[in-house]
């Protein structure tokens, strides 16, 4: 193969390689991104959901609350209500709570699209700084051995970075016992 050809098949090599990388990197972004605002979703609407409950049980007891406060006796029927209201809302915060398991979910996520994008970046500024060593007037040679080291640095970035994203994102389960209210 002459050394033209030579030269091409190593800019065509690492042009296609670091397009590959680049976009490889930018879909995952995109889809950490995705699964943290569907978590985002999913953790507002299951609050919403047990603080209107916990609204929802407090308000049911006003009436009762009003009694006692202005000194009135109320049936054993509404003792046993109100009595029972204390488990409730204490079920219901603590769904909330375990709904709120998103923002460590979200922070693995976030801090996993942070280092794609770190990765990123020192990929392209790596491919920028053995760049700027090319000199025009270098001979075929100089280049294909140039593009060479390139080529070599940037797969080892790439496999450093894919080591350090292998974690998976994962979520801590609380129980419904975790937290004793009142």
């Amino acid at each position: 193969m002459n050394r033209k050809k030579i030269l091409g098949s190593h800019v065509k090599r690492l042009l296609s390689g670091v397009s590959d990388h680049g976009k490889r990197h930018l879909t995952e972004v995109e889809t950490d991104l995705l699964q943290t605002n569907l978590l985002l979703e999913e953790a507002i609407e299951k609050l919403s959901q047990n603080f209107m409950a916990i609204h929802s049980a407090v308000n049911d007891q006003q009436g009762t609350i009003r009694l006692l406060l202005d000194g009135g006796t109320p049936s054993l029927d509404a003792k046993e209500k109100l009595e029972a209201m204390n488990d409730q809302v204490g079920t219901y915060v603590n769904a909330a709570i375990t709904s709120m398991q998103f923002q460590d979910m979200t922070s693995q996520l976030i801090d996993r699209t942070l280092k794609r994008v770190t990765g990123l970046r020192e990929f392209l500024a790596t491919l920028g700084a053995h760049g700027a060593e090319m000199n025009p007037d270098s001979d075929n040679d100089e280049m294909v051995e140039l593009l060479g080291k390139v080529s070599m640095a940037l797969a080892i970035q790439s496999l450093e970075l894919r080591n350090v994203l292998r974690k998976a994102v994962s979520q801590k389960h609380l129980e419904s016992g975790d937290i004793e209210l009142f």
